[in-house]
């Protein structure tokens, strides 16, 4: 067995585990970064969030071709050729994988292809395509990242079932789509396949898509994709899937449901489990919660002091810039910094047309907590980039503290909305308020007016929506 010995083992080469490992490695230290796959990238590069983005920008040109007949331009329908789009799709991955390893090799991070097991608090086995290698640490970062949630009782051996990752192979674009979850990796695959020709039907076994996003937020959308898909099928639940000889027939549960239907394919799309089995955790310290998180403090240090865990495996918000950022925290920790990971705003997106994205409190979580607030709401309907993009189906909504009118949260409904959140998570990072994004000249005409408009709105002061004014807040 050969030996290796390491300042910091990071095992996992996710979103959240190169970015410690380079991070690191820019500190001055010695770094080795463990995962199974040629490249670093993981779950996001290989199978997400990266190749997801590719099948929707493709979605969109097909969308946006078909939709320019409203412009008096038409074109003739797309035919689609699913071998180059895969390849298209393969090669956004393999581009951007290829491209991190380069970025890992200038900075002299040692990169283990393998699959590492923990040995002890200070110790990791890894096993390669040469053989195994001892590596003892000062300090590992664990970043393991999800898999896909499976669920028994929908458990079917069959090459028509789906989950996030085959789905994104686009073996066939099947007739007929049934999405099992109305969150957000059902609706963006289903928002693909909807685009490429299939009949899709959504279940969602809570009242809405996209359960605890704010409602005028989701209303947007599913305005949209009641028209995109075939049927959306809410406080519904899938109770028996059967294969036959021309699909899979499914049972349903539900207020206003059919009883059965016959798909082509079933797509299985209902979270991410967090990969916290992690071989020889059971000889240290680390804790796993009742969820199967791994449970960390605020610089994201374990039970274990000498180990750390970062990403979808140390709790939720599941998103890989969540992880990045934690990575950062953590090894500002190692490196005896201080630093802790508190932050107000993570944003999220989803990446259907139109997309919606948000961070902060919502008027929810607001009233949960008994803070008062008071929302101002923009309608894209009123801004004139949306109408020049015939994209005036948006909203852009500040919730904002009512007596000092500081920026508590964001949410954007509306085309390029995951482009324009950004600001939203910077107001509320600085603190700003209502009064600051007013006064911030913003570039006429543009989408990103709405946020300053929406500002203007809880004064009473917009000058393309009217609502009476209510004077400047003490």
């Amino acid at each position: 067995m050969a030996r290796e010995s390491t300042r910091v083992a990071v095992l996992g080469a996710g979103p959240g585990g190169y970015a410690a490992a380079y991070y690191a490695a820019d500190l001055g230290m010695q770094v080795t970064l463990i995962d199974e796959e040629k490249n670093p990238g993981g779950v996001c590069l290989y199978r997400g969030c990266i190749p997801s983005k590719a099948l929707l920008h493709v979605a969109r040109v097909i969308d946006e071709a078909r939709h320019a007949v409203r412009w008096g331009v038409a074109f003739a329908e797309p035919a689609v050729d699913l071998d180059t789009l895969r390849a298209y799709k393969q090669g956004v991955v393999d581009k951007l994988t290829s491209g991190v390893g380069q970025v890992g090799r200038l900075r002299r991070v040692k990169y283990l292809q393998g699959r590492g097991t923990l040995t002890g608090p200070r110790s990791l086995a890894v096993a390669t395509s040469g053989g195994e290698t001892e590596l003892p640490f000062e300090h590992c970062v664990l970043a393991t990242g999800s898999h896909p949630t499976r669920i028994p009782a929908l458990s079917l051996d069959s090459a028509r079932m789906l989950d996030s990752t085959s789905a994104l192979e686009l073996p066939d674009v099947p007739t007929s789509l049934l999405v099992v979850g109305g969150g957000y990796i059902g609706l963006e695959l289903g928002t693909v396949y909807a685009t490429l020709g299939s009949a899709v039907s959504v279940v969602e076994m809570t009242p809405g898509l996209l359960p605890g996003v704010d409602r005028d937020l989701v209303n947007v959308l599913q305005k949209r994709l009641e028209k995109l898909f075939s049927r959306i099928m809410l406080n519904t639940k899938v109770v028996k899937l059967a294969e036959e000889a021309d699909g899979i027939r499914a049972g349903f549960e539900g207020e206003g449901a059919p009883k059965d239907g016959l798909f082509d394919r079933v797509l299985v799309a209902v979270g991410r489990r967090p990969n916290s089995k992690i071989p020889g955790l059971e000889t240290t310290r680390v804790r796993v919660d009742a969820k199967g998180f791994i449970e960390t403090d605020g610089q994201r240090r374990t039970a274990e002091p000498s180990i750390f865990a970062i990403g979808d495996v140390a709790g939720e918000p599941m998103l890989a810039h969540k992880a990045s950022h934690e990575a950062r925290v953590a090894i500002d920790a190692i490196a005896g910094r201080k630093a802790v990971f508190e932050p107000l705003a993570i944003p999220a997106v989803v990446f259907t047309e139109p997309e919606i994205a948000w961070c902060g409190l919502t008027e929810t979580q607001a009233a949960e907590r008994g803070v008062d607030v008071e929302s101002a709401k923009f309608p894209w309907g009123a801004l004139s980039r949306a109408i020049t993009v015939d994209r005036p189906e948006g909203l852009t909504k500040l919730v904002l503290d009512r007596r000092s009118g500081r920026v508590l949260g964001v949410g954007i409904a509306g085309s390029g909305a995951g482009e324009l959140i950004a600001e939203g998570v910077l107001a509320v990072e600085m603190g700003a308020t209502a009064e600051d994004m007013r006064l911030t000249i913003h570039p006429h005409p543009t989408l990103s007016e709405s946020l300053m408009e929406s500002a203007e709105v809880f004064f009473g002061q917009s000058t393309h929506v009217y609502k009476p004014a209510k004077g400047l807040r003490p």
